[in-house]
C-alpha cells in the first residue's frame, strides 16, 4: 500500500449537498440534535464542527456509533478541521450514550468480558498489526527517545525532553541503584532500557512480543548491560531470570487483558525479590467497558483499559500499594505532539501508506487527545508497588 503522498488516491465521496431544515431526514436532525447537546453543529463554521460529505453519513452514525463515526472518517464522508476538540466535546457530553449502538458491538463488549481476548496465541496480534508497522514510521512519530507512552511535560519544552524527563520520572520512582537488576516487562524500542543502564548503573532485562522492537532495542542498547528477550511475559522460560530487585512496566498492561491480571500480577510476584518495587505505569478508565470499538479494530487489536477496581483487586492479595499517581492531563499534549510529527512525515514525500491509512491514523491521535482532555474518561496512571511493604515508608516522587 505504498504511495508517494497521502494526497494520491483520495476516495471520491458522494457530495452531501446542504438542504433546507424541511427538507432534512429524521437521521440528520436526531443527529444533529444529539450533536448540539455537545455543542457541535453539522456544517457549522466552528473548527470542531462536522463537515458532512455524504449524503448516508447520518444513518450510519446512529446506526454504528462510534464504529460508524469513525470508518466514514476513513471512508471520506466527513471533515473536521480540529477533531480533538470534537471528540473532546463529544466525549465530554456523553454524546455516544444518545446514539443507538449496533448490536454487534454489544456482542463484543459481552465477549470482551465473558472469554479471554489475550490469551498467549492471540497476543501477537498487536505486534503484527501495530507495533510492526515499522521502526522508521515510529521514529518518525516518536522522535529519537522512540517513547510510545505519556510524556511528563513539567518544565519540559519538546517532546523529546518530557520523554526523557518520564524516564527519569521511573527510575527514581523505583529508587533505582547501581549494580542492581532491573526487569521491564514490555520494553518497547528499549529507552527506559537505555536509560536506566546508563545513568543508574543497573543491568536491565526487556521483554517484547514484537521482533521488531527487540531488533531495534538490541542495537541501540549495544555496549550497556541490557539484554532484550523476545518472549511471553507468561512464558515459563523468564522464570529462569529471576529474581529481579525492581520491575518496571509502561504502557503494556493495556494489552493484557482483564482476564489475565492476576496473572500479570502473579509473575511480577514471583520475578521481584523480598521488599523490591514494581512500578506500573499504564492508560485507566473511568466506567464499565474498557475499550473503544473502533480502536480495538483497527488500532489496537483486543486491547482493554482497566479501571481503578480492576487494578486493585488483582494486586491487592500480592503487593502493598505504596503511590498511585494520575498524569492523564500530560497525555494530551503528547499526543498532540505525535501529530504534529506524524502530520509532518505523511506530507513529506518518503511517506509510504495511503490516503485511509492516514485518515485512521490521523482520527485514532486525534480523538484519543481528546479523551484525555475531559480529565472524566481515560487516566493515565503510574503505581508504586512493592512486595512485603517498603521498611520506613515510601517516598513519593513527583
Amino acid at each position: 500500500m505504498a504511495h508517494s503522498s497521502v494526497d494520491e488516491h483520495v476516495p471520491r465521496p458522494c457530495i452531501r449537498r446542504s438542504s433546507p431544515a424541511a427538507h432534512r431526514s429524521k437521521s440528520e436532525r436526531v443527529l444533529g440534535e444529539v450533536l448540539a447537546r455537545a455543542g457541535v453543529t453539522l456544517d457549522g463554521n466552528q473548527r470542531w464542527d462536522i463537515r458532512v460529505l455524504h449524503e448516508h453519513f447520518y444513518d450510519r452514525v446512529l446506526s454504528h456509533g462510534s464504529m460508524g463515526l469513525g470508518e466514514s472518517y476513513m471512508d471520506g464522508w466527513w471533515e473536521c478541521e480540529r477533531i480533538d476538540e470534537l471528540a473532546f466535546r463529544l466525549l465530554g457530553a456523553h454524546a455516544e450514550e444518545s446514539v443507538r449502538q449496533d448490536w454487534r458491538l454489544g456482542l463484543a463488549a459481552l465477549g470482551a468480558k465473558l472469554t479471554n481476548q489475550q490469551t498467549i496465541r492471540r497476543s501477537t496480534e498487536v505486534a503484527k498489526v501495530h507495533y510492526d508497522l515499522g521502526n522508521s514510521f515510529f521514529r518518525r512519530m516518536l522522535g529519537p527517545t522512540m517513547a510510545y507512552s505519556c510524556a511528563v511535560w513539567k518544565d519540559a519544552p519538546t517532546l523529546d525532553e518530557a520523554q526523557t524527563a518520564k524516564f527519569d520520572l521511573l527510575c527514581r520512582k523505583l529508587d533505582l541503584r547501581r549494580g542492581e537488576r532491573l526487569l521491564d516487562i514490555g520494553c518497547g524500542w528499549g529507552g527506559l532500557a537505555r536509560h536506566a543502564a546508563q545513568n543508574y548503573g543497573c543491568s536491565v532485562t526487556g521483554i517484547t512480543i514484537s521482533e521488531k522492537q527487540q531488533q531495534y532495542a538490541t542495537e541501540w542498547c549495544r555496549g550497556l548491560p541490557v539484554e532484550i528477550e523476545l518472549v511471553d511475559y507468561r512464558s515459563p522460560e523468564l522464570e529462569k531470570l529471576a529474581p529481579f530487585d525492581k520491575i518496571v512496566s509502561v504502557g503494556m498492561f493495556e494489552h493484557v487483558g482483564a482476564k489475565n491480571y492476576p496473572t500479570f500480577m502473579r509473575v511480577a510476584h514471583r520475578m521481584l525479590r523480598d521488599r523490591g518495587l514494581f512500578l506500573l505505569q499504564c492508560i485507566g478508565h473511568q466506567g464499565s467497558l474498557g475499550f473503544d470499538p473502533w480502536i480495538n479494530r483497527y488500532i489496537f487489536p483486543n486491547s482493554h483499559l482497566p479501571n481503578t477496581g480492576e487494578v486493585a483487586a488483582a494486586s491487592s492479595d500480592l503487593f502493598v500499594m505504596e503511590d498511585w499517581h494520575n498524569l492523564g492531563a500530560d497525555y494530551d499534549k503528547t499526543l498532540m505532539a505525535w501529530h504534529a510529527n506524524f502530520e509532518a512525515y505523511a506530507h513529506s514525500s518518503d511517506f509510504a501508506y495511503d490516503r485511509r491509512f492516514y485518515r485512521m491514523w490521523r482520527y485514532y491521535l486525534l480523538i484519543c487527545a481528546g479523551s484525555f482532555r475531559t480529565r472524566s474518561r481515560a487516566q493515565l496512571w503510574q503505581m508504586a508497588f512493592s512486595k512485603g511493604g517498603v521498611p520506613g515508608g515510601y517516598a513519593s516522587v513527583r
